[in-house]
């Protein structure tokens, strides 16, 4: 039987000030939603959009010029639209039956790193998902949602695979590293490791990349989640 042919989206419930010195808050990256949103519904998948505690708050920087189209911004700020209906919900993961889904798909922004690792009930959709032959997938800085993903036998989901995610260039590069080791969180390199997974990248830190291992499909930046659900869908077919 094929996994349901519905997704849902993890966003981040995490905010905290970074982008030094203005101290512009860190949230949902809109586009490492918005994006898989539009592939996934142009697709035909039913699409949900959860976080952890039901809530959430919008990435300054991803609401800077160059992450969204014009017409995606229109699509953002229309609170009529589907896609920020769905956003402004405010579903919570622990009220979903992971049994629903076919997709599970991280979306992220700095944010992520500080509550993913510990998402229960977000891990456990993830989990549900993968026991029951679907597709796990995560962008940016969402692989700090795979600790505790685990598949029959315990072992981590990415354990002996190739994953990608945001680069620690990429944080040097921003000057935000110090804000970011303040908050006693792994970087997403430092999350496979731990789990044995191969971390892999391309040679620019904005190019857009990603990467394909069986049913974990993973993303590296911001300008990378179209392509990297475009991919989910390709190994969604392909089940």
């Amino acid at each position: 039987m094929s996994p349901p042919r519905r997704a849902l989206i993890a966003i981040t419930s995490a905010q905290a000030s970074l982008f030094a010195p203005n101290g512009h808050t860190t949230g949902v990256f809109i586009s490492e939603a918005l994006h898989p949103y539009n592939v996934l519904k142009a697709a035909g998948f039913d699409v949900d959009i959860a976080s952890e505690k039901g809530t959430w708050t919008e990435d300054w920087l991803s609401l800077q010029p160059g992450f969204l189209s014009e017409d995606e911004r229109k699509q953002y700020d229309d609170t009529a639209s589907e896609f920020r209906k769905e956003m402004d919900r405010g579903r919570k993961a622990g009220d979903l039956d992971g049994e629903q889904y076919g997709v599970f798909f991280a979306s992220a922004g700095h944010a992520a790193l500080i509550d993913y690792p510990h998402a229960k009930d977000l891990k456990a959709i993830a989990a549900k998902v993968w026991a029951n032959g679907g597709v796990v997938s995560a962008v940016c800085h969402g692989p700090a949602i795979f600790p505790g993903i685990n598949d029959a036998d315990g072992n981590p989901i990415i354990k002996g695979r190739k994953i990608t995610g945001f680069t620690t260039q990429a944080e040097h590069d921003m000057k935000i590293m110090d804000a970011l080791r303040s908050w006693g969180e792994p970087l997403v390199d430092e999350h496979a490791k731990a789990l044995g997974a191969e971390y892999v990248r391309a040679d620019g830190v904005w190019d857009d990349f990603h990467v394909v291992d069986g049913r974990v499909v993973t993303g590296m930046n911001p300008q990378s989640a179209k392509s990297t659900t475009e991919a989910v869908v390709k190994v969604f077919e392909g089940l």
